[in-house]
């Protein structure tokens, strides 16, 4: 490779950058994914309605028990 194909492409600095132009803005989904992984959310929802439930059967357990006296 010679150095001028070298230098066709020009490196920007970050002080460039942030006086360039700026990057496409991330869609909410690709912005909300690149915090948290799909998998993450999916067990995050499933344990928290399991734990909803089973914190209910446990309230209906007392309720029902302290009709019955």
């Amino acid at each position: 490779m010679s150095a001028t194909a070298e230098q066709a492409v020009p490196e920007q600095t970050v002080a460039e950058q942030a006086q360039g132009q700026e990057p496409a803005p991330l869609t909410i989904r690709e912005r909300f994914e690149s915090k948290f992984p799909r998998g993450l959310i999916i067990r995050l929802i499933a344990y928290l309605c399991v734990g909803h439930l089973f914190a209910f059967f446990v309230y209906l357990l007392f309720v029902l028990g302290g009709q019955n006296q």
